[in-house]
């Protein structure tokens, strides 16, 4: 299983690539290789997962009965924003064109270790979603974590 961690702040070339910070390229499961998946996330950024992380979501998803309207619209709106993308030999991958727009990259993008994937954000839109209210990150905490 990955555990990935922590922010970090990258730059993306003039074409678009993208290198991984080397503390989350360290924590990529060899069972994966330089291969990823990358994929349009719920919000306006990208999710970048391990192929290995990538086929646990995978099986679910498509083994979903495809004769039920609502799977199939879920499994279509999953399945169209995704790429297979490799990292080279220094730790960079191309981003698509389409996928950039999407979360409003630009030359700046801060990576966030969640786990068992990683995000990609444009940094303004990233502090968007984050919680400045520190009474609202304890009252979440306490209701999902709370045992």
């Amino acid at each position: 299983m990955s555990f990935f961690t922590s922010e970090y702040e990258c730059k993306l070339d003039a074409k678009g690539r993208l290198v991984l910070p080397s503390k989350i390229k360290g924590n990529l499961p060899e069972a994966s290789g330089n291969e990823l998946v990358l994929r349009r996330g719920f919000e306006p950024c990208l999710i970048l997962y391990p192929m290995v992380e990538f086929k646990k979501i995978y099986s679910k998803i498509s083994g979903l009965n495809e004769f039920n309207e609502e799977y199939r619209k879920l499994q279509r709106n999953f399945f169209r924003g995704n790429a297979t993308v490799e990292l080279d030999g220094t730790g960079r991958f191309l981003i698509p064109k389409l996928m950039i727009n999407y979360a409003q990259l630009a030359k700046e993008a801060v990576v966030v270790g969640m786990g068992n994937r990683i995000e990609i954000w444009n940094p303004e839109q990233y502090n968007k979603y984050l919680i400045n209210d520190p009474g609202e990150f304890s009252a979440l905490a306490e209701k999902y974590l709370d045992t």
